[in-house]
């Protein structure tokens, strides 16, 4: 991958507009590209990160930033479609009094991809709503975004990631997982 790609990349989502999610569907266009999620003290509190000025977050939109962004991770319904939203729920959990339910309640089938009740999910997206922001960077033409996005993820370390991670620093993926997986309290779901 060309550095350049990199650099534009990382500079726009660390560096470029970071839009609340009322301001954003005028600011971010509906195109394919990179998002990184950033808290404010409160959330960097809560989500018991520390203090800390990367981005919560990073993820890919195959098709749109607005959908991905604004329409799944930021949208009351959506928890069952989001590990952003699933994460975010698992670490609030007690904070926002969130209750787990399946994702599809016609036919629930186990799955690892929870939702959360309608009332608590509310709650979650007022709390993202106010707490978090959103930086993008659209993709170019010609460029692979999956590789973008694993460099990206491999320079910042974003806190909130679990996929393409590898080790962190100082401990293996199991024991990571499993200290994460502790620290909330659940196996799977909430």
């Amino acid at each position: 991958m060309d550095d350049t790609v990199l650099r534009a990349a990382l500079t726009a989502l660390i560096d470029g507009p970071r839009h609340t999610v009322s301001d954003a569907p005028a600011e971010v266009p509906s195109v394919a590209g990179l998002y990184a999620i950033f808290g404010d003290e409160h959330a960097l509190a809560s989500l018991a990160v520390g203090p800390d000025t990367r981005p919560l977050y990073v993820g890919k939109a195959e098709h749109s930033l607005v959908g991905r962004d604004l329409r799944t991770h930021f949208a009351t319904g959506k928890t069952g479609s989001s590990t952003l939203r699933r994460t975010i729920a698992a670490l609030l959990r007690d904070n926002l009094d969130l209750k787990d339910v399946p994702r599809n309640l016609a036919r629930p089938d186990g799955s690892a991809n929870y939702s959360v009740e309608v009332t608590g999910d509310e709650r979650l997206t007022a709390w993202m709503h106010a707490h978090l922001r959103l930086a993008v960077w659209p993709k170019p033409q010609g460029v692979l975004l999956d590789e973008v996005e694993t460099a990206v993820l491999n320079h910042l370390r974003p806190p909130l990631n679990l996929a393409k991670m590898g080790p962190r620093a100082g401990s293996s993926p199991g024991a990571w997982c499993t200290r994460l997986i502790h620290r909330l309290g659940v196996s799977v779901r909430l």
